[in-house]
Order: C-alpha cells, then structure tokens, then sequence
C-alpha cells in the first residue's frame, strides 16, 4: 500500500498524528448550534491545524469535532449520517444497556453529569491547544463562536501537571504506534505482542487490522470536494482522514485514594505506594513492573524511554506476582495473555501457538485457557487527555482535602474508528468487567465502579504470590466518577468544509 502523501496529513486533523504535548496550556469549549447557517459559515473558514509537519512546529492548534446531534442541526443528510457508527448515531448516553455496559451507572449515571446527559450533549468541541498565551487566544475564539450562531455551553478548563496524573503517576507513557508508512501487513499469524497497528484501527478510510475498511459514510454520484474512496475509487468518502473522538470527564478523588491505601498498610508510606504502584501495574515513574524484555516489541523505541517503560510482555509474569492480573494497565493494555507463553519454547512451543491460532480461527467455543482474553491487536486507543484541578504534591495528595478544593480529574480523550470494538470494548469487557481474566468480582481498581452487573459488591483488588496463593484487598471504594462525556466525529479538513458547505446551501 502507498504510504500516505503530504495532502493526506494536510487533510488530516493534528490530533491524529501528535499529541501537542509541547502546547501545555489547553482547553476545550463545548457548543451548542443555535443557528445553522450562520456556525457552517465560521466552520468554513475555522483555523483547523493539520497533521502535516511543520518547522518550526505551531505554537497553537485548533480541532474540531462534532456530534451526530451537531450534524443533523448543520442539515447533514440523514442518509450520510445513518452511515455513522451506531455507537456514534445514538451518542454515549442514548440507550440504558450501554451505560450499564460502560458503568455509567449509580454515581456514574448520566443523569447525575454536568454536561453529556440527554439534555445537555453539545454539538460540537472546539478544543485549543497553545503555548503561553490561551487565554486570550480562547476569549478570542470564544467571542467569534458566540457571535457566529453558537452558544457556548461549558469550557472545560486543564492543568499542566507537568505529565502527572492526580493521582501522581507519570501519564501517557504508553500509546500504539500508528503504521503511518503503511508497511504493516495484517495478514497471516500474529502470534507475539506488537505495538504497531493498522492505520485504520485509528483513522476512516484505510485498513484496519482485520485488512478491513471500517464502514463509513461514502457519497456516490457526488463532485463534492472530498477524497476518494480508497476501497471504492469512483465514491467520495466523508470519513477518510477522519476518526472517533471519546471525551469523558473523569473527577479523581486524590484525597481518599491515598489515605485508603494509608489505611490498608497501617501508615507506611513506601508500602502504600507499593500498593498503588499494583494497582495501576507501573511505578509512579512510568517504569514497567515487569523486566524489561530482551527481545525487541515491533513499535517500541527507538527513544530511550519508550523501551524502558514499554518494551516488556507479560511472559515473565505468568502468574500476575509482579503485575496483577487485575491492575488498570493490565486491563487497558492485556499485552500477550491472549497468547500462550513463550514457554515451552521449540517444537512443542511453536505447537502451542498454532494451536491457540487455530482456536481463534475457528471460533471454537470450547473454554480453553488462552482464550480468556480477546486479542489485544483489535481492541487499541490513541490517548490524547489532558488534567485538571490543582496541581498537588505527594504529601498534600496523602492529606486530607482543604476547604473548598477544586475538583481533580482527567478529561479521558481517545481517537479510535470503531468506538464498539475499541472504545466501548475496553471500558465494559476489560476495566469495568469483574470476571476479567479469570477473576472473580473484582473490577479495575482504579476506575471500577465497584458493583456486578446484577447490583453485587465488586471492591476487592488479588494479589498473587509466588506460593501460589492470593491476597486480597476488600471493600475498596469508588475512587473515579463520570462527570460528562460524548461521542464525537474528528472530521478530515475536506470533509469539515463540505459539512460547512452543506449548512449554507440548504
């Protein structure tokens, strides 16, 4: 396949490509539509910062992102926009079942959000990124959207905490590395654990990792300005160069965090963040638990930090000893335990794997052990979040909260193109799931909502030892609750003006 052309990556929004980490000051403005021709108009001629490489690289980006709600108010056909994803059709708060299957229920459910429930969904994200000065770049943005048919609902301000979490974990150490040259192929056997995927696990309009087109709205009979359809040369596709954009506010209760595990190891506090360091599965550095892995990860590297922290697989840990089996980054990323081990190895090892392979193959139904995990490859995110609240030290984490603290959280943002198989995969069957990998009423124990889905106590957190027994931590609390969240399309530039173009014509 042809690696993709600089009019490719100028059609693309920057998002995509970089995680404007260099621009630490950000913020994201969610809108409502209040007069169609007039927001087509300004999104026509919207700054957008393409994912073309620049030098010097910009000291500011503006993205875009609209909602399937924000598309019929800019009089987008219905016939283009039932060719969405349903998932993004019907929006993260629009049916019961997958709230439930998402845990947003209880204290999560939508009802109890400041922005995202039913009556509330904005139409479109306009999210700014900027190196030193954006407050003044937002209220200037914020004037032209507000003057240009647009109300603004909320702006969701962030904190640069200098690449920590709240909970005081260096953040965003591990993402998949996106084929952009194209030269990955995903047929035939993938037996070991890579960090490289498909193109189009993230970006509409090229394969994915099943060699597949995910669906997407395509036009026929149509001269728009739009590309062409990679899979269908004579079609203009809406969707290439575009993708899924995932945002959910995530408040982060710092304070009990810390003095729960305080409680749980009697006031020693090299033993308490041990304990955190197996709950999330790193340590507060980044640093994997797991040893390093002599062999290289096809998509780890060549920086220096991305192999210490990543270039590792669970097969030194087959017993979840050193990582447990229920540990956020576990969950979030299984790695190899789809597969079997590395041990037996010759013959009787390759054996194992072509035997694994053929179960997947065949979708044998029969309960084996390897297959206690879906295959990681086809359930991977682009991370692109940002935090906010106050900016704490170890100590004033570990204290109890002051008197009118703001709130501290992350606002979860992931690019994926399938919110279904990705998105919504990895949040109900894997961190919210409490039989995941063979436990038993456990969930993630950094997000988990503490409950099964028949209503019973999920709040205890294994921990492996090498005698082969377990021990347990019992009745954790909640520690991370939704405050808001949606779904939205991050159109191509083509595809953002052709929706503008749409609004003013009609």
């Amino acid at each position: 396949m042809a690696p993709l052309s600089n009019d490719d990556f100028k059609d693309m929004q920057g998002l995509l490509r970089f995680g404007y980490g260099k621009l630490t000051q950000a913020c994201f403005l969610l809108l409502r539509i209040d007069e169609s021709a007039s927001a087509s108009r300004w999104l026509g001629q919207a700054p957008v910062t393409t994912a073309e490489t620049q030098n010097p690289p910009p000291s500011r980006a503006l993205q875009i992102a609209i909602t399937a709600q924000g598309l019929k108010k800019l009089r987008v056909p219905e016939e283009v926009i039932n060719a969405f994803s349903p998932e993004f059709i019907s929006g993260m708060t629009g049916e019961d079942n997958r709230s439930r299957r998402l845990g947003d229920v209880g204290a999560n459910s939508p009802d109890q959000w400041l922005w995202g429930q039913q009556s509330s969904v904005p139409d479109i994200v306009v999210l700014l990124y900027e190196q030193s000065s954006l407050h003044e770049w937002k209220n200037t943005i914020e004037s032209q959207v507000e003057s240009s048919g647009f109300a603004l609902l909320r702006t969701l301000v962030t904190t640069n905490m200098g690449g920590v979490e709240p909970f005081g974990f260096v953040d965003g150490v591990s993402n998949p590395a996106v084929d952009w040259e194209r030269r990955r192929d995903s047929s035939g056997d993938k037996l070991s654990y890579g960090n490289l995927s498909m193109l189009g696990e993230f970006v509409l309009g090229y394969p994915n990792e099943y060699g597949r087109y995910t669906t997407r709205p395509i036009l026929e009979n149509s001269t728009a300005d739009l590309p062409n359809a990679e899979d269908a040369p004579a079609k203009k596709d809406l969707g290439r160069n575009g993708t899924y954009l995932v945002m959910r506010q995530l408040d982060q209760d710092v304070h009990g965090f810390w003095q729960f595990l305080n409680e749980q190891t009697g006031g020693d506090s090299d033993h308490a963040q041990k304990l955190a360091e197996l709950f999330v599965g790193r340590r507060m550095s980044g640093e994997s638990l797991p040893p390093q892995s002599n062999e290289p990860i096809e998509g780890v590297g060549p920086a220096a930090d991305d192999i210490r922290r990543n270039q590792f697989t669970f097969d030194s840990d087959p017993q979840g000893v050193l990582c447990p089996f229920g540990s956020h980054i576990r969950r979030a990323n299984p790695r190899n335990i789809d597969l079997p081990s590395d041990t037996p190895r010759g013959a009787l090892g390759r054996l194992s794997r072509i035997l694994a392979l053929n179960r997947v193959l065949s979708k044998d139904p029969a309960p084996l052990h390897f297959d206690r995990v879906a295959s990681t490859r086809f359930h991977r995110l682009i991370r692109r979040g940002r935090e906010y609240g106050p900016p704490l030290t170890q100590d004033q984490r570990k204290a109890a909260p002051i008197p009118n603290e703001p709130a501290s959280g992350l606002h979860f943002i992931c690019l994926n193109a399938n919110i279904g198989r990705q998105f919504e995969f990895i949040q109900g069957s894997w961190l919210q799931s409490t039989t995941f990998d063979g436990l038993r009423d456990e969930d993630d124990p950094l997000v988990g909502i503490r409950q099964t889905a028949a209503g019973c106590p999920a709040s205890r957190f294994s921990l492996p030892t090498d005698a082969g027994l377990r021990q347990q931590i019992h009745n954790i609390p909640r520690f991370v609750t939704v405050r808001g969240g949606a779904y939205f399309f991050l159109p191509g530039i083509r595809a953002l003006r052709y929706i503008a173009r749409v609004g003013t014509s009609s």
